[in-house]
């Protein structure tokens, strides 16, 4: 088989070098992935610049663009007979709404869009915890193999999001084939007089709480405080299983 390796993180992210040396000994393995990070990005493609496709080293190319943008480029110029593509590993998870935010899970949507199947691969990660590499390595290879073992219906592909645990467990976690969480991030915001990269920034006199047109707001939700649905796959990883979900494009 031949794989189109991308991520949103970014080139040089070493989930990007996990997920190559996951599929190792599995086919011919084609990296097309950001010049720089880019997580949250979403679908976003760069359409009113032009934009450079660098070659870092044999079959390892940055695109000064978003993750969409590298799926495109891959199979358009770089890569047209790939078979599938892979996108992460996340620095991160990639659970319920977010596949709706995420540049990870975009490249493979992309792909899907031009009759390509895919697989988004994403780290979840406790706040303050390291995440060691070569363990998230064999779980993706795990997780990975009996997906690719056949190509999914036409508009469909794969959501896989690896549990994350203080300690290493003395073995690779069970997998759970579930569905997306339906539920919304946290909605929580602080107003603040300053930002970062704004030193100094004061509110308007006579301005009101919220009663501006300029106002300065921090996200302060906490994302493993979001709801669960029972049985999703944001229960299913945050509970230390692997999730692996089913989505389609419409």
């Amino acid at each position: 088989m031949k794989f189109l390796l991308t991520n949103d993180d970014g080139i040089d992210a070493p989930g990007l070098a996990a997920l190559y040396r996951a599929v190792e000994g599995w086919g011919e393995r084609i990296v097309v992935a950001p010049l720089e990070p880019q997580s949250g990005c979403s679908h976003r493609v760069t359409t009113e610049r032009p934009f450079r496709v660098l070659r870092r080293a044999e079959d390892w190319y940055a695109v000064d663009g978003s993750p969409a943008d590298c799926a495109r480029v891959g199979l358009s110029r770089l890569v047209p007979d790939v078979d599938w593509i892979l996108s992460g590993v996340n620095e991160g998870g990639n659970l319920g709404a977010d596949v709706y935010l995420s540049g990870t899970v975009a490249a493979v949507r992309e792909g899907v869009l031009h009759g390509t199947p895919g697989v988004a691969v994403s780290q979840y990660r406790r706040k303050g915890a390291a995440i060691r590499w070569e363990e998230v390595t064999k779980w993706a290879r795990g997780a990975m193999k009996p997906l690719l073992e056949r190509k999914p219906d036409a508009g469909v592909f794969w959501n896989v999001n690896l549990p994350h645990y203080p300690e290493s467990p003395a073995r690779m976690p069970e997998i759970a084939r579930c569905p997306l969480d339906p539920a919304p991030l946290p909605l929580s915001f602080r107003e603040v007089r300053e930002l970062e990269g704004e030193e100094g920034l004061e509110f308007e006199p006579g301005c009101e709480r919220l009663a501006c047109d300029d106002i300065r707001l921090a996200y302060t939700g906490v994302y493993h405080d979001r709801r669960r649905q029972p049985g999703s796959d944001v229960d299913v990883c945050f509970g230390g299983r692997i999730a692996v979900t089913e989505l389609r494009l419409f």
